[in-house]
């Protein structure tokens, strides 16, 4: 996911993207905490993209203020 196809999105596609990897975040951790996670990357990369969705999502309110 990058930033450029974020920003073609909706506040309301952002959001839900948002809660989706929000969710990922919390199962990825969940794994990790008893041993099953697989892929210790993926945690870097969701946590990432959840800032990069924030980012973009407080681009698009300040833009809508001004």
């Amino acid at each position: 996911m990058n930033a450029a196809d974020l920003r073609n999105k909706s506040e309301e596609e952002l959001n839900k993207e948002l809660l989706e990897r929000l969710k990922e975040q919390f199962n990825l951790r969940m794994q990790q905490s008893t041993g099953q996670l697989s892929k210790p990357d993926q945690m870097k990369k969701v946590r990432r993209d959840i800032a990069r969705i924030r980012t973009i999502l407080g681009e698009k309110r300040t833009a809508g203020e001004a």
